[in-house]
């Protein structure tokens, strides 16, 4: 049975990457491990942010641990919002407030492409490794879809009639830049 910390207290997170994990892998999350100070991400790339919270639980707390970060990077917005998503529309990281902005950046252009991309950076046993996912696909019009979180209303994968929204968490995870990344992580693991 192997434990790592996944730096995180998102529990949509928590849940989509523990659906994706072996059984004899077990994750704890930041509040399982009492780690209740914000971690800055202030790094200028998803790496960097990704980095920057692995080290801080390495450090402060002892585990071999985990952390992703994840990027929506629209093609005719130069990449924005990238590292900025989760506060795309001000420090509140509101997902609403997001998708409003981003609608609005994207109201007069028809050219709606995107990715998202996961940064997974994992500590083990004083080693460093990464991790990366992507999928590719568009900017919807207007929301689609009650599920998922974040981005995931407004985001069609290539190739696929739905939003992420609008997927059961096994039909995105299959496709999307985390479960690509986490796939990864796990292959390395074995």
């Amino acid at each position: 049975m192997q434990q790592f910390v996944f730096a995180t207290h998102n529990i949509h997170k928590l849940k989509e990457v523990q659906a994706l994990m072996p059984s004899h892998i077990t994750l704890l999350s930041l509040t399982d491990i009492g780690c209740y100070e914000e971690i800055k991400e202030s790094a200028l790339t998803l790496e960097g942010n990704a980095r920057l919270k692995a080290d801080y639980i390495t450090k402060h707390y002892g585990y071999d641990c985990f952390a992703d970060d994840t990027g929506l990077e629209v093609k005719v917005l130069n990449g924005a919002p990238g590292v900025y998503s989760a506060r795309y529309a001000g420090d509140a990281c509101n997902p609403e407030a997001n998708m409003r902005k981003l609608l609005a950046d994207l109201e007069y252009t028809n050219e709606r492409s995107a990715q998202f991309r996961t940064v997974i950076v994992l500590n083990k046993e004083g080693s460093q490794y990464l991790f990366e996912g992507v999928c590719f696909g568009e900017i919807l019009k207007e929301k689609q879809g009650q599920g998922g979180f974040g981005y995931d209303p407004i985001f069609k994968p290539s190739g696929h009639e739905l939003s992420f929204a609008e997927m059961s968490q096994q039909a995105k995870g299959a496709i999307s830049h985390r479960g690509e990344a986490i796939r990864r992580l796990v292959g390395f693991l074995k």
